[in-house]
Parts: structure tokens; C-alpha cells; sequence
């Protein structure tokens, strides 16, 4: 790395994204031939003993308490925003017109207005931009995708797409940020659910253009948050309302005339981290579990499923890591997110999935939302 060019990262939010994306700095130029090399800089934090405490761990150089000092620092060219969704239109639009690169947790933002500031801005500002869309990354997503545009499944007709988890179940776990609307945006539907439809965008290429939708909050309240790490926390004798979805349930069409199903919940007991998507098409499905990540099925020709298990130095991203049979996990996706977008940046590329991909997502959950509203009337997705 030494004679590679060096540039500052200065991330903001230190929490379960901050982490796995300490993670991915940390990692990246010890697997990947990387144009840049990244200098983790500076963390910023709002509680100036825990910032120091998290870049202590998770090998941070500097400190800030207010992301507004983090974005003039000289000594930081990318910013990555790890917050909640409250706060990424603020912060991405201004480290825009500083001057810096942006990679911004999903999903893009809480609205499509503040969405679409955060594309103008992109379009408008010198440096790069990209959305963590980190399940693009898992090489068996990508191979899949490789599969869809070598044309081995045919035309698509159906695509079947589920995001699952149980972490909520109980009516005790406390009122965390990702259950209040002002600082999640959503629930289920913005937290899960927008990996699983811009999953879909990126394996076959086509966009959702309208959706009939449920959504449903099951727990209406629930004890106040005392303390909170990643998805787990403590709470109080005190209880506040639910202002978001716990789970929604979609149906729509896609941009190629394809028939498409989303489901995404957070009260599928036994369920920990089922992200599926399955494909049909004239010619074969693929399908795909992330709770077996390193597995891909595919079937064509007509018979039945044929398991692919993706390690072979061939198949994307997995080349850099171990032999073949040696599986990847969660925060590799992360490390090859920071390694595409490094490349973007060192090359003057633009990076993907981009604001405006971001945005096309946001449309869609605006799109469920306003559905579900008005007894599930098919609704349009906004150009």
C-alpha cells in the first residue's frame, strides 16, 4: 500500500453500520489491488467518550463530535455516513459541496424529497457518490445477476423476493430508533425491505414500476430505550408508540413485464437473517438464501434446481479471500462494497448503485406506503 496514493476516510456513526464498515476499511487494501489507499482519519460521535472508545476499537486516528468539523477537515476526502436515516440528506449534501466523496447507508433517505436534494447534489458536486446497497456485493448476488445478463434463465417473468427476521417478536424489546418513523423513515419496509427491491433491480435489470401493498405494525407500543447496541437493547417502566411498519407485503410489476412479489418482516420467529430472492424465466430460475450465503441454485433446461456453491476463484469478488470452499460471511460484503468504491473513485468512475439507484428505491417504498394507505389501490411508481 505504501506506494499507492493515500486518501482520508472520515466516517460519521459508530453503532452495528459503523462497525461493519470500520471492518471493511480495515480490510480492503490487504485483499484487493486498490488505485487508493484508505486512511482511517477520523469518527465522529456525538458523546465524546464513546467516540473515542469506538475509535479505539475499531482503529480510528481521530475524533469529532459534530460531523458538520469532520466534513472540513482537509485530512478527509471520503465521508461515510453511518447514521440514522434522519440525517444522511443533511450530511451527504453538505460533505457534497465540500468537495468530498459520499457513501451513504441505506436506504438513501427517510423521504423521496430529501432523496432527490441528495441526487441533485450528487450530480452537481465533483466528487463520487454511492449508496451501501451491500447485498449487491455477496458474490453469489453477483453471479447471479452475471447469469441473468448471459441470458441463462430467458425472459423473466417472475421474481419472488423476501426479507425475514424475528428480532422484534417479543412486545417487550424497547423502542429503538429503526421503530420511530421521524428517525427511521420506516419500518420493516425501509430497513429490510429495500435491500430485497433493489436486489431485484440489480439482478435483472429491471425496475419496479408499480406495487399493491399491506403494511402492518403488530406491537403498537413498547417499553422507552434506555440503552441501545446494533439490535439489541434495554428498557424502561416508561412505553411509547410504534410509528412504523413491522412488516410489509407487496405485489407489483416490473419495468420488463415481469410479475414481482415482496414480503419483509420483522416477526418471522425463527428467522434471523433470510434475505431470498428467487427468479423465474423461459428458460430457468435462479434462486438465492442469504442464511446460505455462499449458495446460488440454478436451474435450466427444464430440471430441477442444481446447487452452485460460490467459491471458485472465478466467481466474483471471491478470487481475493481463501480456496474454493473456504465461505465468506456478512462483512465481506462490506469490504467489497469499499473495494468497488475505492476503484470508482481512483478511476474516475462512477460508482453503483449510485443516488439516483437510491432514489429509484425510495420511489418504490414512498410507492408501498401510499398504497397501503389507500386499501391497497395499485399505485404507480414515480419517474
Amino acid at each position: 500500500m505504501s506506494d499507492r496514493t493515500t486518501i482520508g476516510v472520515g466516517m460519521i456513526g459508530y453503532a452495528f453500520m459503523g462497525r461493519v464498515h470500520s471492518q471493511a476499511w480495515r480490510s480492503v487494501g490487504a485483499f484487493f489491488d486498490l488505485p487508493l489507499a484508505p486512511r482511517m482519519a477520523v469518527l465522529a460521535g456525538r458523546s465524546k467518550e464513546r467516540t473515542e472508545a469506538a475509535a479505539a476499537q475499531l482503529g480510528w486516528a481521530d475524533i469529532e463530535t459534530d460531523w458538520r468539523e469532520l466534513v472540513k477537515r482537509d485530512d478527509v476526502q471520503i465521508v461515510d455516513i453511518c447514521t440514522p436515516g434522519d440525517s444522511h440528506a443533511e450530511i451527504a449534501i453538505a460533505a457534497l459541496q465540500a468537495g468530498k466523496h459520499v457513501i451513504c447507508e441505506k436506504p438513501l433517505a427517510n423521504t423521496v424529497a430529501e432523496a432527490e436534494a441528495m441526487v441533485a447534489a450528487a450530480a452537481a458536486a465533483p466528487g463520487k457518490s454511492m449508496v451501501a446497497f451491500n447485498y449487491r456485493r455477496v458474490p453469489a448476488i453477483a453471479l447471479a445477476r452475471r447469469y441473468v445478463e448471459e441470458g441463462r434463465i430467458g425472459e423473466i417473468r417472475h421474481v419472488r423476493a423476501q426479507y425475514l427476521q424475528d428480532w422484534i417478536v417479543d412486545p417487550e424489546f424497547p423502542l429503538v430508533w429503526r421503530l420511530q418513523k421521524d428517525k427511521a423513515g420506516s419500518g420493516a419496509l425501509g430497513d429490510i425491505g429495500a435491500h430485497i427491491v433493489d436486489a431485484a433491480h440489480f439482478i435483472t435489470g429491471q425496475n419496479v414500476t408499480g406495487v399493491s401493498a399491506l403494511t402492518e405494525t403488530f406491537v403498537k407500543e413498547r417499553p422507552l430505550a434506555t440503552e441501545s447496541a446494533g439490535l439489541g437493547a434495554t428498557g424502561s417502566a416508561a412505553r411509547g408508540e410504534v410509528t412504523v411498519d413491522d412488516a410489509a407485503l407487496f405485489i407489483g410489476r416490473m419495468s420488463g413485464g415481469a410479475l414481482a412479489s415482496f414480503e419483509a418482516t420483522r416477526f418471522a420467529n425463527g428467522r434471523k437473517n433470510a434475505m431470498r430472492i428467487e427468479i423465474n424465466g423461459s428458460a430457468g430460475s435462479l434462486a438465492f438464501d442469504f442464511e446460505a450465503m455462499n449458495e446460488l441454485w440454478l436451474s435450466t433446461g427444464g430440471g430441477g434446481f442444481e446447487r452452485i456453491l460460490v467459491t471458485e476463484p472465478d466467481h466474483p469478488y471471491v478470487g481475493a479471500w481463501w480456496p474454493p470452499g473456504h465461505g465468506l460471511g456478512y462483512e465481506h460484503t462490506f469490504t467489497h462494497e469499499i473495494k468497488d468504491f475505492l476503484e470508482a473513485v481512483g478511476t474516475g468512475a462512477d460508482p453503483t448503485p449510485s443516488f439516483a439507484d437510491g432514489l429509484r428505491v425510495q420511489r418504490v417504498l414512498e410507492a408501498v406506503e401510499r398504497s397501503a394507505a389507500d386499501g391497497s389501490r395499485y399505485t404507480n411508481v414515480e419517474d
